[in-house]
């Protein structure tokens, strides 16, 4: 851990690492009810469950860039040039994933798009469309990197370890996502989203963990420990001294 990890980017990573668990979690809800009201297995999630899920997405993004922001305050100097590929690789996402989720959350749904012949190849959430690929972008590509940066950060205790792997499996499955472009088959995108949405948040559910642990240890470090004798302090022992009449 280095010195410039702050008790303010303490708080940021406990906050960001339970903020994007919750609202991973929370995501599976509509997700869940949006399959489950699915006619047939190709067909795409309709409203309000698609809608729910964009609006989900775009507010979880802000709790993992404070996530790599901590990691970032984290890591050692040996460590911060991966520590802050990550945090650039995780911007470059969350500009990327939030603009597409917006637009189709908003543009997509008015009556002057939604006739036009052409939508489904642009503003649609289905492949082939030009906001699909630069989804597939932002999550197959900037969110591996971005975890795969972050790894080398954490070693040593069990728990940092831990921490490291599961960002390398989720790296590693969210690059496998790309299968998808390569075989033209939308369902190897699977792949990537157990990536993401199922290995990521128990990894930033151990980092807000770390993060907390590591304060309470540096608490009891930096804590001054007084000798026998000592502990009420100067100036009690002063007035002790000061008690006796002088001889």
């Amino acid at each position: 851990m280095a010195a410039g990890f702050t008790a303010s980017a303490r708080r940021l990573g406990i906050v960001s690492g339970v903020g994007t668990v919750f609202l991973s979690a929370l995501y599976t809800v509509p997700l869940l009810a949006g399959l489950l009201s699915l006619p047939s297995p190709d067909a795409p999630i309709g409203d309000p469950w698609f809608s729910m899920m964009e609006i989900l997405i775009i507010l979880t993004m802000p709790f993992m860039v404070g996530l790599m922001v901590a990691v970032q305050a984290w890591a050692s100097s040996e460590t911060r040039v991966f520590s802050l590929l990550a945090l650039v690789f995780m911007g470059l996402l969350t500009g990327l994933t939030c603009s597409v989720h917006f637009v189709i959350l908003t543009v997509s749904h008015q009556a002057e798009f939604a006739g036009q012949s052409w939508l489904p190849l642009i503003l649609s959430f289905k492949w082939l469309s030009v906001t699909y690929a630069l989804d597939i972008l932002a999550w197959d590509v900037f969110f591996a990197l971005a975890v795969l940066s972050a790894a080398p950060v954490f070693s040593g205790s069990r728990l940092a370890r831990s921490i490291r792997l599961l960002m390398i499996i989720s790296g590693a499955l969210a690059l496998g996502g790309l299968s998808g472009v390569i075989l033209d088959d939308a369902q190897f995108r699977n792949i990537g989203i157990v990536g993401y949405a199922g290995v990521f948040p128990v990894a930033a559910l151990l980092l807000a963990l770390l993060f907390y642990r590591a304060s309470s240890q540096e608490a009891c470090k930096t804590q001054p420990r007084l000798s026998h004798g000592d502990d009420r302090g100067p100036s009690t022992k002063r007035a002790r001294e000061e008690s006796y009449p002088a001889v």
